[in-house]
Protein backbone atom coordinates (compact mmCIF):
# COMPACT_ATOMS: atom_id res chain seq x y z
CA UNK A 1 0.00 0.00 0.00
CA UNK A 2 1.37 3.59 -0.94
CA UNK A 3 2.82 4.99 1.88
CA UNK A 4 0.88 8.53 1.63
CA UNK A 5 -2.31 6.66 1.02
CA UNK A 6 -5.75 7.99 3.31
CA UNK A 7 -7.85 5.17 4.84
CA UNK A 8 -11.52 5.45 5.47
CA UNK A 9 -10.71 9.56 4.75
CA UNK A 10 -9.32 9.67 8.23
CA UNK A 11 -6.14 7.62 8.67
CA UNK A 12 -3.24 9.38 6.83
CA UNK A 13 -0.27 7.10 6.74
CA UNK A 14 2.84 8.65 7.35
CA UNK A 15 5.74 6.11 6.91
CA UNK A 16 6.35 2.72 7.46
CA UNK A 17 6.95 0.80 11.12
CA UNK A 18 7.40 -2.59 10.04
CA UNK A 19 6.58 -5.58 7.98
CA UNK A 20 5.38 -9.53 8.71
CA UNK A 21 4.04 -12.18 7.00
CA UNK A 22 0.73 -10.71 7.92
CA UNK A 23 0.73 -7.47 7.33
CA UNK A 24 2.45 -4.11 7.52
CA UNK A 25 2.37 -1.16 9.98
CA UNK A 26 2.41 2.70 9.32
CA UNK A 27 2.70 5.35 11.40
CA UNK A 28 -0.63 7.44 10.92
CA UNK A 29 -2.41 10.59 11.58
CA UNK A 30 -6.15 10.09 12.85
CA UNK A 31 -7.47 13.39 10.80
CA UNK A 32 -10.19 13.56 13.60
CA UNK A 33 -9.27 13.49 16.38
CA UNK A 34 -5.61 14.71 15.78
CA UNK A 35 -3.33 12.11 17.18
CA UNK A 36 -1.01 9.52 15.75
CA UNK A 37 -1.50 6.10 15.97
CA UNK A 38 -0.29 2.97 14.31
CA UNK A 39 -2.18 0.73 11.18
CA UNK A 40 -1.66 -2.31 10.31
CA UNK A 41 -3.06 -3.14 7.32
CA UNK A 42 -3.34 -6.57 6.20
CA UNK A 43 -2.30 -8.40 3.03
CA UNK A 44 -4.65 -8.51 0.29
CA UNK A 45 -4.86 -11.92 -0.36
CA UNK A 46 -6.35 -11.88 3.37
CA UNK A 47 -8.03 -9.24 2.95
CA UNK A 48 -10.00 -10.47 -0.08
CA UNK A 49 -11.25 -13.42 2.06
CA UNK A 50 -14.62 -13.27 2.91
CA UNK A 51 -14.76 -15.40 5.49
CA UNK A 52 -11.71 -14.20 7.08
CA UNK A 53 -12.75 -10.80 7.30
CA UNK A 54 -16.12 -12.08 9.10
CA UNK A 55 -13.42 -13.64 11.57
CA UNK A 56 -11.48 -10.66 11.61
CA UNK A 57 -13.72 -8.46 12.71
CA UNK A 58 -14.75 -10.42 15.02
CA UNK A 59 -11.54 -10.75 16.98
CA UNK A 60 -11.17 -7.20 16.31
CA UNK A 61 -14.27 -6.77 18.45
CA UNK A 62 -12.80 -8.63 21.17
CA UNK A 63 -9.17 -7.22 21.04
CA UNK A 64 -11.05 -3.68 21.15
CA UNK A 65 -12.78 -4.56 24.85
CA UNK A 66 -9.26 -4.97 26.52
CA UNK A 67 -8.41 -2.39 28.32
CA UNK A 68 -5.08 -2.35 30.05
CA UNK A 69 -2.37 -0.88 30.40
CA UNK A 70 0.22 -3.77 28.73
CA UNK A 71 -2.18 -4.22 26.29
CA UNK A 72 -2.42 -2.59 23.16
CA UNK A 73 -4.66 -0.65 22.38
CA UNK A 74 -7.42 -1.07 19.76
CA UNK A 75 -9.65 2.24 18.61
CA UNK A 76 -10.73 0.97 15.00
CA UNK A 77 -10.79 -1.40 12.62
CA UNK A 78 -12.41 -1.37 8.82
CA UNK A 79 -12.16 -1.92 5.26
CA UNK A 80 -11.12 0.46 2.66
CA UNK A 81 -9.35 0.39 -0.83
CA UNK A 82 -9.10 -3.53 -0.89
CA UNK A 83 -7.36 -3.97 2.42
CA UNK A 84 -8.50 -4.68 5.98
CA UNK A 85 -6.51 -2.30 8.43
CA UNK A 86 -6.72 -1.63 11.91
CA UNK A 87 -5.82 0.93 14.03
CA UNK A 88 -4.11 0.74 17.44
CA UNK A 89 -2.60 3.30 19.68
CA UNK A 90 0.92 4.20 18.71
CA UNK A 91 3.29 3.22 20.99
CA UNK A 92 6.71 4.92 20.56
CA UNK A 93 9.44 2.87 20.98
CA UNK A 94 10.99 -0.76 19.81
CA UNK A 95 9.64 -4.51 20.20
CA UNK A 96 11.01 -6.60 22.46
CA UNK A 97 12.75 -8.72 19.50
CA UNK A 98 15.13 -6.10 18.25
CA UNK A 99 15.98 -4.98 21.89
CA UNK A 100 17.34 -8.78 22.36
CA UNK A 101 19.39 -8.41 18.85
CA UNK A 102 20.68 -5.09 19.66
CA UNK A 103 21.45 -6.00 23.54
CA UNK A 104 21.74 -9.84 23.85
CA UNK A 105 20.84 -11.77 27.07
CA UNK A 106 19.46 -9.69 29.80
CA UNK A 107 20.03 -10.16 33.09
CA UNK A 108 17.33 -11.30 35.45
CA UNK A 109 17.29 -8.43 37.42
CA UNK A 110 16.58 -6.26 33.67
CA UNK A 111 14.23 -9.11 32.41
CA UNK A 112 12.17 -10.22 34.77
CA UNK A 113 9.99 -6.97 34.99
CA UNK A 114 9.36 -7.18 31.77
CA UNK A 115 7.99 -10.46 31.51
CA UNK A 116 5.92 -9.65 34.47
CA UNK A 117 4.11 -7.05 32.59
CA UNK A 118 3.80 -9.54 29.64
CA UNK A 119 2.05 -11.80 32.24
CA UNK A 120 -0.23 -8.91 33.45
CA UNK A 121 -1.54 -8.22 29.73
CA UNK A 122 -1.77 -12.01 28.98
CA UNK A 123 -3.13 -12.74 32.24
CA UNK A 124 -6.02 -10.20 31.47
CA UNK A 125 -6.94 -11.23 28.31
CA UNK A 126 -7.40 -14.94 29.58
CA UNK A 127 -9.38 -13.65 32.28
CA UNK A 128 -11.80 -11.74 29.71
CA UNK A 129 -11.70 -15.87 27.43
CA UNK A 130 -8.99 -14.67 24.84
CA UNK A 131 -5.93 -16.57 23.86
CA UNK A 132 -3.61 -14.66 22.15
CA UNK A 133 -2.32 -17.54 20.15
CA UNK A 134 0.84 -15.79 18.71
CA UNK A 135 2.95 -14.73 21.46
CA UNK A 136 6.42 -13.90 20.46
CA UNK A 137 8.90 -10.95 21.31
CA UNK A 138 8.12 -9.26 17.43
CA UNK A 139 4.41 -8.59 19.59
CA UNK A 140 5.34 -7.41 22.23
CA UNK A 141 6.44 -3.20 22.26
CA UNK A 142 8.34 -1.51 24.69
CA UNK A 143 8.59 2.46 25.57
CA UNK A 144 11.05 4.23 26.42
CA UNK A 145 10.63 4.42 30.07
CA UNK A 146 10.03 0.54 30.39
CA UNK A 147 6.38 0.23 29.66
CA UNK A 148 5.68 -3.14 27.92
CA UNK A 149 2.70 -3.84 25.84
CA UNK A 150 1.15 -6.75 23.90
CA UNK A 151 -0.30 -6.54 20.52
CA UNK A 152 -1.86 -8.67 18.11
CA UNK A 153 -4.46 -10.31 19.77
CA UNK A 154 -6.56 -12.91 17.79
CA UNK A 155 -5.32 -11.90 14.43
CA UNK A 156 -3.72 -15.37 13.96
CA UNK A 157 -6.64 -17.28 15.51
CA UNK A 158 -8.26 -15.17 12.59
CA UNK A 159 -6.08 -16.31 9.89
CA UNK A 160 -6.28 -19.80 11.25
CA UNK A 161 -9.77 -19.45 9.77
CA UNK A 162 -9.33 -19.75 6.54
CA UNK A 163 -7.66 -23.22 6.02
CA UNK A 164 -7.71 -24.67 10.02
CA UNK A 165 -6.34 -28.03 8.30
CA UNK A 166 -3.16 -26.89 7.18
CA UNK A 167 -0.58 -25.91 9.42
CA UNK A 168 2.43 -23.82 8.71
CA UNK A 169 4.11 -20.33 10.00
CA UNK A 170 1.23 -18.19 9.36
CA UNK A 171 -1.64 -20.67 10.19
CA UNK A 172 -0.21 -21.63 13.83
CA UNK A 173 2.11 -19.07 15.03
CA UNK A 174 5.78 -18.41 15.05
CA UNK A 175 7.46 -21.85 14.83
CA UNK A 176 9.70 -20.75 17.08
CA UNK A 177 7.37 -19.73 19.84
CA UNK A 178 4.62 -22.04 19.55
CA UNK A 179 3.66 -24.31 21.81
CA UNK A 180 3.72 -28.32 21.39
CA UNK A 181 -0.16 -28.71 20.94
CA UNK A 182 -0.17 -25.75 18.36
CA UNK A 183 2.74 -27.65 16.62
CA UNK A 184 0.99 -30.95 16.84
CA UNK A 185 -2.24 -28.96 15.62
CA UNK A 186 -4.69 -28.99 18.26
CA UNK A 187 -6.51 -25.63 19.58
CA UNK A 188 -4.19 -23.73 21.83
CA UNK A 189 -5.53 -22.59 25.31
CA UNK A 190 -4.16 -19.79 28.09
CA UNK A 191 -1.43 -22.69 28.80
CA UNK A 192 -0.14 -22.18 25.01
CA UNK A 193 0.15 -19.12 25.51
CA UNK A 194 2.24 -19.41 29.30
CA UNK A 195 4.58 -22.02 27.09
CA UNK A 196 5.19 -19.28 24.39
CA UNK A 197 5.65 -16.84 26.93
CA UNK A 198 8.23 -19.13 28.57
CA UNK A 199 10.58 -19.52 25.26
CA UNK A 200 10.21 -15.53 24.91
CA UNK A 201 11.50 -15.57 28.34
CA UNK A 202 14.47 -18.25 27.62
CA UNK A 203 15.30 -16.28 25.01
CA UNK A 204 15.24 -12.65 26.65
CA UNK A 205 17.47 -13.76 29.80
CA UNK A 206 20.44 -16.48 27.20
CA UNK A 207 19.81 -14.41 23.72
CA UNK A 208 19.01 -17.43 22.08
CA UNK A 209 15.65 -19.35 21.60
CA UNK A 210 15.29 -22.77 23.59
CA UNK A 211 15.04 -24.75 20.06
CA UNK A 212 16.78 -23.90 16.71
CA UNK A 213 16.40 -25.68 12.97
CA UNK A 214 16.09 -24.52 10.02
CA UNK A 215 12.64 -25.75 9.09
CA UNK A 216 9.70 -25.35 10.51
CA UNK A 217 8.53 -29.21 10.28
CA UNK A 218 11.78 -29.49 12.85
CA UNK A 219 11.07 -26.90 15.04
CA UNK A 220 8.03 -29.05 15.69
CA UNK A 221 9.07 -31.69 16.40
CA UNK A 222 11.47 -30.36 19.22
CA UNK A 223 8.91 -28.54 20.68
CA UNK A 224 6.84 -31.48 20.90
CA UNK A 225 9.83 -34.50 21.87
CA UNK A 226 13.18 -32.42 22.87
CA UNK A 227 13.88 -30.93 26.08
CA UNK A 228 15.65 -27.32 26.08
CA UNK A 229 19.14 -27.00 27.19
CA UNK A 230 19.16 -25.86 30.86
CA UNK A 231 19.09 -22.04 30.58
CA UNK A 232 21.67 -21.43 33.36
CA UNK A 233 24.53 -23.03 30.69
CA UNK A 234 23.93 -19.96 28.82
CA UNK A 235 23.50 -17.04 31.35
CA UNK A 236 25.03 -18.15 35.05
CA UNK A 237 23.12 -15.15 36.45
CA UNK A 238 20.00 -17.52 36.18
CA UNK A 239 19.64 -19.32 39.53
CA UNK A 240 18.57 -22.59 40.56
CA UNK A 241 15.31 -21.30 41.37
CA UNK A 242 14.51 -19.03 38.42
CA UNK A 243 15.64 -22.11 35.93
CA UNK A 244 13.01 -24.34 37.95
CA UNK A 245 10.57 -21.67 36.84
CA UNK A 246 11.83 -21.83 33.06
CA UNK A 247 11.78 -25.31 32.74
CA UNK A 248 8.11 -25.67 34.28
CA UNK A 249 7.06 -23.48 31.90
CA UNK A 250 8.77 -25.24 28.64
CA UNK A 251 6.97 -28.60 29.91
CA UNK A 252 5.67 -30.53 27.20
CA UNK A 253 2.30 -31.03 28.59
CA UNK A 254 -0.41 -28.04 29.26
CA UNK A 255 -1.30 -29.41 32.51
CA UNK A 256 2.43 -29.99 33.88
CA UNK A 257 2.63 -25.62 33.36
CA UNK A 258 1.88 -22.58 35.28
CA UNK A 259 -2.27 -22.69 34.32
CA UNK A 260 -3.02 -18.81 33.20
CA UNK A 261 -0.41 -16.20 32.32
CA UNK A 262 -1.53 -14.21 35.86
CA UNK A 263 -0.37 -17.33 37.82
CA UNK A 264 3.24 -17.02 36.20
CA UNK A 265 3.18 -13.23 36.79
CA UNK A 266 2.56 -14.17 40.59
CA UNK A 267 5.66 -16.81 40.75
CA UNK A 268 7.90 -14.40 38.96
CA UNK A 269 6.61 -11.33 41.01
CA UNK A 270 7.36 -13.96 44.82
CA UNK A 271 10.68 -14.95 43.15
CA UNK A 272 11.70 -10.82 42.44
CA UNK A 273 10.61 -9.74 46.02
CA UNK A 274 12.68 -13.17 47.25
CA UNK A 275 15.39 -12.24 45.51
CA UNK A 276 15.74 -8.50 46.97
CA UNK A 277 14.79 -9.28 50.20
CA UNK A 278 17.10 -9.01 53.43
CA UNK A 279 17.76 -12.16 54.79
CA UNK A 280 15.57 -13.49 57.44
CA UNK A 281 16.21 -13.73 61.31
CA UNK A 282 17.81 -11.40 62.45
CA UNK A 283 16.21 -8.06 63.94
CA UNK A 284 19.29 -5.74 63.94
CA UNK A 285 22.17 -6.38 61.56
CA UNK A 286 24.72 -5.17 63.90
CA UNK A 287 24.15 -7.40 66.65
CA UNK A 288 25.74 -9.78 64.01
CA UNK A 289 28.94 -8.31 63.78
CA UNK A 290 29.59 -6.90 67.08
CA UNK A 291 28.55 -9.34 70.30
CA UNK A 292 26.56 -7.88 73.11
CA UNK A 293 29.04 -6.51 75.68
CA UNK A 294 29.88 -8.77 78.67
CA UNK A 295 29.42 -7.66 82.29
CA UNK A 296 32.27 -5.76 83.81
CA UNK A 297 32.72 -6.63 87.27
CA UNK A 298 32.84 -3.60 89.75
CA UNK A 299 35.91 -2.99 91.92
CA UNK A 300 36.39 -3.95 95.24
CA UNK A 301 34.68 -1.69 97.67
CA UNK A 302 31.90 -1.57 100.56
CA UNK A 303 29.73 -4.84 100.87
CA UNK A 304 26.31 -4.03 99.22
CA UNK A 305 23.43 -6.29 98.90
CA UNK A 306 23.07 -7.70 96.24
CA UNK A 307 20.38 -10.34 95.03
CA UNK A 308 21.44 -13.71 94.21
CA UNK A 309 22.31 -14.61 90.50
CA UNK A 310 19.97 -17.50 88.92
CA UNK A 311 21.39 -20.63 89.50
CA UNK A 312 22.80 -22.04 86.05
CA UNK A 313 21.07 -24.76 84.34
CA UNK A 314 23.33 -28.45 84.30
CA UNK A 315 23.91 -27.45 80.19
CA UNK A 316 23.83 -23.79 79.68
CA UNK A 317 23.04 -23.03 75.89
CA UNK A 318 24.64 -19.77 74.83
CA UNK A 319 22.42 -16.84 74.14
CA UNK A 320 21.13 -16.52 70.90
CA UNK A 321 23.27 -14.12 68.40
CA UNK A 322 21.28 -11.27 66.95
CA UNK A 323 19.37 -10.43 70.04
CA UNK A 324 18.23 -6.77 70.46
CA UNK A 325 19.76 -4.48 73.03
CA UNK A 326 16.05 -3.64 73.40
CA UNK A 327 14.95 -7.32 73.88
CA UNK A 328 18.39 -7.57 76.25
CA UNK A 329 16.87 -4.83 78.37
CA UNK A 330 13.20 -5.96 78.48
CA UNK A 331 14.79 -9.43 79.95
CA UNK A 332 16.91 -7.41 82.51
CA UNK A 333 13.84 -6.03 83.52
CA UNK A 334 11.84 -8.80 83.88
CA UNK A 335 14.14 -10.46 86.06
CA UNK A 336 13.87 -9.43 89.30
CA UNK A 337 13.09 -10.87 92.88
CA UNK A 338 10.17 -12.74 92.51
CA UNK A 339 9.92 -13.87 96.36
CA UNK A 340 10.70 -10.29 97.64
CA UNK A 341 7.17 -9.72 95.78
CA UNK A 342 5.40 -12.55 96.85
CA UNK A 343 6.48 -11.10 100.50
CA UNK A 344 5.35 -8.01 100.02
CA UNK A 345 1.77 -8.82 98.84
CA UNK A 346 1.45 -11.31 101.55
CA UNK A 347 1.88 -8.50 104.39
CA UNK A 348 -0.41 -6.41 102.22
CA UNK A 349 -3.18 -8.73 102.25
CA UNK A 350 -2.66 -9.40 106.15
CA UNK A 351 -3.05 -5.98 107.07
CA UNK A 352 -6.08 -5.40 104.75
CA UNK A 353 -7.88 -8.18 106.23
CA UNK A 354 -7.47 -6.55 109.72
CA UNK A 355 -9.43 -3.90 108.75
CA UNK A 356 -13.26 -5.52 109.12
CA UNK A 357 -12.15 -7.46 112.63
CA UNK A 358 -11.34 -3.87 114.20
CA UNK A 359 -14.76 -2.69 112.69
CA UNK A 360 -16.28 -5.56 114.27
CA UNK A 361 -14.96 -4.79 117.71
CA UNK A 362 -15.47 -1.47 117.74
CA UNK A 363 -19.36 -1.78 116.96
CA UNK A 364 -19.67 -4.76 119.64
CA UNK A 365 -17.96 -2.87 122.39
CA UNK A 366 -18.28 1.32 121.77
CA UNK A 367 -21.70 2.00 122.86
CA UNK A 368 -23.37 4.22 120.46
CA UNK A 369 -24.18 8.17 121.09
CA UNK A 370 -27.34 8.92 122.92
Amino acid sequence: MNETALLNNRYQLIEPLGTGGMAQVFRARDLMLERFVAVKVLRSDYSSDSEFQARFRQEAKAAANLSHPNIVTVHDFGFDQGYLYLIMEHVPGTNLKTMIENLGKLNPDDALPLIVQACAGLGYAHRAGLVHCDVKPHNMLVSPDQRLKVTDFGIARAIASIHPDEQSDVIWGSPLYFSPEQAAGQAPSPASDVYSLGVVMYELMTGRPPFVAKTAEKLAQLHREANPTPPSQYNPAINPELEQIILKVLAKEPSARYRTADQLGRVLMNFGAARHSPAVGLSEPQSQSQPLPKPVAAPARTPQIVRPAPRPAANPTPAPVGISPAETVEDELLDFDWISVLLGLLVLASVGGLIPFWMYIYYQWVSPIP
